[in-house]
């Protein structure tokens, strides 16, 4: 029921002492749902004060308390009032209630403990129906004191959660201190979540926090039916949010109807990925050689003496006094020179920097792998002959060399790529089978489509690899446009092949506009004389010069139904299976079933 201000104190300033003593407040509940199964959990209380005051809402409610020095007394007055307003209600589920770690701290005391266990017993309401949500964690002074008055209602039963975990005054220690059974997560996580893959990868951990800690997360401000397949699909175990039911004075005994039906379906939600950069964790350090190095002092004969006793160097750094690398001495430039006739005559004595590389590449230990990729593409090619200094505080640590750079960089960008495609940017082969794994865990039919190119070898040949890069990223955009971004997954394979895999029912009209508007498109990529003439000429795969058709877009389809195929790699098979047919029959879509 909603309080109102007599009209005989409108002109007064409202007090918060009034509100108390008058018994002025009253409770909104917001229900919190399993998205599992839809079910109503339980409800969150929200304090609110007299409709139409200026202390109607919270902020300035609890704004007025902290200036009147009522902070502690609203909180638990606000707690008492929920628990009345609920057991009238008889809602279902459990009663969430707001409560700071000093508000806690004084209801568990001998003078409110009493009070609050006799209007439960009066009310009808066992301690093992609440909940109590620590919020303020900042103010958190005495761990200890809150860890007893914890104890104290665990005994009878009560629940613990941490309110607004991730809002920037939450604290892990506090999480582990309290060892709360729900973790209510930040509503900044949960908004826009199936655009920020950032975001996706945060719930990620703090569900495997979660399963450390033994506690389950609910996440807040669910607000689109986007955002809540996606956290169903995390398997995030509780959701709160306008979408599954507004504050109101009656609260909920259903979830909402959009809400229900994203968790009634099968479809599951696409999860944005993650760009990474290859390699981003291989750093100078692990690329490094243990090698003997020389002081600067040292003469040409001793340099010689070090290659002989160290055949496997390819190069020796030259430090100074205080250990820091001066230059840097190719061997085989070195025993070239040494190999020549008056060579030890005439220079054996000299210093060996006389020959020495004074430029040489020096790089931190910590550095990254995408930075020493500067490497491969420096004017400078000595960089990958002789290889590169590697220092830590800029004294000598050790060698790298070109080659083991060179396998590295290629080996980081291999396993970037089967993340994400690096020159359309969507996702690789590892997301692709993943996600084909999820529809097939799911038991929901859905299609999995094979886009492939028709005559591009002769047309890349042709005008050259930029161009063919163009027409695939072409392909990456029509495909992206023509495709539901919530509800199909589409990945890069690699060349100019790609993966769709549709949960839309109207798929085939998708394929059919994706192949049309290519098609369409692709020809102004081919100049004048090519389309005139329908084509080109070029070698074919067999070195045989012949015509070759203006390049167009081939696409198989294979409808899995529930229980079918049972591996992604049986998918991907199939799919590939009838890509093979549309472009052997020169068609634009064929489709077949699994």
């Amino acid at each position: 029921m909603m309080t109102t201000i007599p009209d005989c104190k409108r002109a007064l300033p409202l007090q918060v002492q009034t509100l108390i003593d008058e018994d002025l407040l009253h409770t909104l509940f917001q229900p919190i749902v399993k998205l599992d199964c839809g079910e109503i959990y339980g409800h969150e209380a929200l304090v609110r004060g007299p409709a139409g005051s200026a202390l109607e809402y919270p902020d300035a409610l609890f704004a007025a308390g902290r200036r009147e020095g009522l902070t502690v007394e609203l909180e638990v007055r606000c707690a008492l009032q929920a628990l009345k307003d609920w057991a009238r209600l008889k809602l279902p589920g459990k009663l969430l209630v707001n409560m700071s770690a000093a508000a806690l701290a004084r209801a568990v005391s001998d003078a409110y403990w009493a009070r609050g266990l006799g209007l439960c017993e009066r009310i009808g309401i066992t301690p093992a129906d609440i909940i109590i949500e620590l919020t303020e964690h900042e103010r958190v002074t005495d761990i200890e004191a809150l860890r007893q008055g914890l104890t104290r209602l665990r005994r009878l039963g009560v629940g613990i959660a941490l309110d607004d975990f991730g809002d920037g005054r939450s604290s892990l220690r506090l999480w582990s201190e309290i060892q709360p059974q729900l973790v209510k997560i930040d509503k900044y996580f949960t908004h826009h979540l199936p655009a920020h893959a950032e975001k996706l990868q945060t719930f990620r951990a703090l569900l495997q926090l979660a399963e450390t800690f033994g506690a389950q997360l609910v996440a807040e401000g669910i607000e689109s039916p986007e955002e809540l397949r996606v956290l169903r699909d995390l398997g995030v175990a509780f959701g709160q949010g306008w979408l599954l039911g507004r504050p109101g004075p009656a609260g909920h005994r259903e979830v909402l109807g959009p809400a229900a039906e994203v968790l009634a379906s099968a479809d599951i939600a696409v999860l944005p990925e993650l760009r990474r950069a290859g390699g981003s964790s291989i750093c100078a350090e692990q690329l490094m050689l243990t090698a003997p190095a020389l002081h600067e002092s040292a003469s040409n004969e001793q340099l010689y003496r070090l290659f002989s006793a160290h055949e496997q160097l390819h190069a020796v750094a030259v430090l100074d006094d205080a250990g820091a690398p001066v230059a840097l001495v190719d061997r085989a430039q070195f025993i070239g020179r040494w190999a020549k006739p008056f060579f030890n005559d005439l220079y054996g004595r000299h210093a060996c920097t006389l020959f020495a590389n004074a430029s040489p590449l020096i790089v931190d230990a910590g550095t990254g792998i995408e930075a020493l990729t500067r490497v491969l593409t420096s004017a400078d090619q000595r960089y990958l002959r002789e290889g590169f200094i590697i220092t830590r505080a800029g004294r000598y640590l050790g060698l790298g060399t070109g080659e083991q750079l060179v396998r590295s960089v290629t080996e980081a960008r291999i396993e970037a790529a089967r993340h994400a495609n690096p020159l359309t940017f969507l996702p690789g082969n590892i997301p692709i089978s993943q996600h084909i794994g999820r529809l097939l865990t799911s038991g929901r039919e859905f299609v999995a489509a094979y886009a492939d190119l028709n005559h591009f070898k002769p047309f890349n040949d042709e005008y050259g690899y930029w161009r063919g890069d163009e027409m695939i990223r072409l392909l990456a955009r029509v495909a992206s446009a023509h495709c539901d971004s919530q509800r199909d997954f589409l990945g890069h394979v690699g060349g100019d092949d790609f993966v769709m895999l549709f949960q839309s029912d109207d798929w085939e009209q998708r394929c059919e506009l994706i192949v049309e508007r290519f098609n369409e498109l692709a020809r102004k990529l081919f100049d004048a004389a090519a389309l005139e003439a329908g084509g080109i000429m070029a070698e074919d795969r067999q070195g045989n010069l012949r015509f070759h058709p203006c390049t167009t877009l081939s696409i198989g389809a294979v409808r899995v139904s529930p229980g079918s195929l049972h591996r992604s790699e049986d998918v991907a098979s199939a799919a590939a299976t009838a890509k093979r047919h549309a472009k052997h029959g020169a068609l634009g879509i064929y489709v077949m079933a699994s």
